[in-house]
């Protein structure tokens, strides 16, 4: 038993440290956060790009070519590589829609932007009016009280 040390003293040692441990607190955690607004539903969905486009009437061919095919990631794997392969003419017409659509969707977003500025122009009116009775109301009783305290 040269050095060796009890099991006794061992014990003692690691009951001091559970209680060391137990003793730390642990941070508090941080406020939850509400996170993002929720989505309007009354708002335009962004356009497709030229390969969705694409993909739209790609998919329709594949799946007559190919109908036993079930797995959507091989229909976007061929679609993906027959649009590389595309000259910048064969890609021409998708890329025109596509902008057909992008203009469409500015018109669109224009008009939901604009309507959404009015609602909120119309809700800060509302507060407005409130909050500025009652400032004005408080301001002119409290004039009339300074005022007459400067005086005497």
């Amino acid at each position: 038993m040269k050095g060796g040390k009890s099991k006794a003293n061992t014990s003692k040692k690691a009951d001091s440290k559970l209680a060391v441990k137990k003793g730390v607190e642990k941070k508090p955690k941080k406020a939850v956060t509400k996170g993002k607004a929720g989505k309007d539903p009354n708002k335009p969905k962004r356009p497709p790009s030229a390969f969705f486009v694409f993909m739209e009437q790609f998919r329709k061919e594949f799946k007559e070519k190919n109908p036993s095919n079930k797995q959507v990631s091989v229909v976007g794997k061929a679609g993906g590589d027959k649009w590389k392969t595309l000259s910048q003419s064969e890609k021409a017409p998708y890329v025109a829609k596509a902008e057909k659509l992008k203009i469409e969707y500015q018109k669109k977003i224009k008009a939901y932007d604009a309507e959404e500025e009015s609602k909120k122009e119309i809700a800060s009116e509302d507060t407005s009016d409130k909050s500025k009775s009652e400032v004005s109301d408080d301001d002119e009783g409290s004039d009339g009280d300074e005022d007459e305290e400067d005086d005497d």
